[in-house]
């Protein structure tokens, strides 16, 4: 029996524009080739860029470039990288598709965004990506916005998780700063998840969870995704580290709230054991020689994520 993976975030598109690869199989830490090794497969792909004048790469063509445009470019090639290999992976928008897309041993590919300034912050813009696919979304990315300022949300901020609510779109608090954190938790009706933070209690680091914000994203029926970005582990991680990390989680009650979003593609180093996703059966069968009921694992791989996608997407 094959492994189902669910992964909530990658940053495999960003990676495509700026090495100029592809999607079915490349020298990055997540392809489809590889992550059909696990079945069922679903991945949520991550639409994530920066102005040009920040990209470290010496890529001139993009210098001039505002992280809009280059997102602009991003959505377009992630696209035609699906339709491309569309015999090996499905864009899909509910867990229906993607029961569909597995049941033909295809991929299913869902997507996100991470940041809405890369929109503009607009209204208009969400509903735009909702017609194109985008079923999740981070509300900023690291920075103040129009939508979250230092202390919390603005109240265009509260207009989006609304419209998110609406649309069913979901919103992914990785990225928030505490303050805004809070507020979307009183304000969606929902489940929200945070894609790709650990446990801050493990790993001091501001992109980490708290413990009570933890217990608040059980309470909300949501899910947060276990992120294999070194940084966010500790020090000098393995695969010991990231199975401790899950097993906090579990002490506070997270059975069903626990998910992966790795971060592939997105990680300057990835913890020892692991070099990309061909490398998730090594955290598997380490959860399973820990005498972990495999049903659980399965959860926290696959059908933890797949329910919050259904709760919220599926309307």
């Amino acid at each position: 029996m094959k492994i189902p993976l669910f992964d909530a975030h990658c940053d495999t598109a960003f990676k495509m524009v700026l090495k100029e690869y592809g999607l079915f199989e490349n020298g990055g830490h997540t392809d489809i080739k590889r992550g059909l090794e696990y079945a069922p497969y679903a991945q949520f792909y991550a639409l994530f860029a920066v102005d040009g004048r920040d990209i470290p790469q010496d890529l001139p063509e993009y210098s001039d470039k505002t992280s809009e445009e280059i997102f602009d470019k991003e959505l377009k090639l992630l696209l035609k990288e699906i339709e491309g290999s569309r015999d090996r992976i499905s864009l899909c928008t509910t867990v229906k598709e993607a029961l569909e897309a597995n049941a033909q041993g295809k991929a299913a590919a869902f997507l996100s965004i991470e940041g809405a300034e890369l929109i503009g912050c607009d209204v208009s813009r969400l509903k735009e990506m909702h017609r194109l696919g985008v079923r999740a979304l981070n509300l900023t990315w690291n920075h103040p916005n129009s939508l979250v300022c230092a202390s919390g949300l603005t109240e265009l901020g509260r207009s989006f998780v609304s419209c998110c609510n609406e649309l069913g779109i979901i919103i992914d608090v990785s990225h928030l700063t505490d303050e805004a954190f809070w507020e979307v938790i009183e304000l969606s009706g929902d489940p929200i998840m945070a894609s790709h933070s650990n446990s801050r209690a493990l790993c001091n680091h501001r992109r980490n969870l708290t413990d009570e914000q933890f217990r608040s994203i059980i309470r909300k029926r949501g899910v947060a995704g276990i992120n294999l970005y070194a940084e966010f582990l500790g020090e000098n991680p393995d695969i010991d580290t990231v199975i401790g990390h899950i097993e906090h989680f579990l002490c506070l009650g997270g059975e069903k709230s626990i998910a992966l979003g790795c971060d592939f593609d997105g990680c300057d180093r990835l913890p020892e054991g692991i070099s990309g996703i061909e490398d998730l059966k090594n955290v598997y069968n380490a959860l399973l020689r820990k005498n972990y009921p495999e049903a659980l694992i399965q959860d926290i791989f696959y059908y933890n994520l797949k329910r919050v996608v259904e709760e919220v997407c599926d309307i």
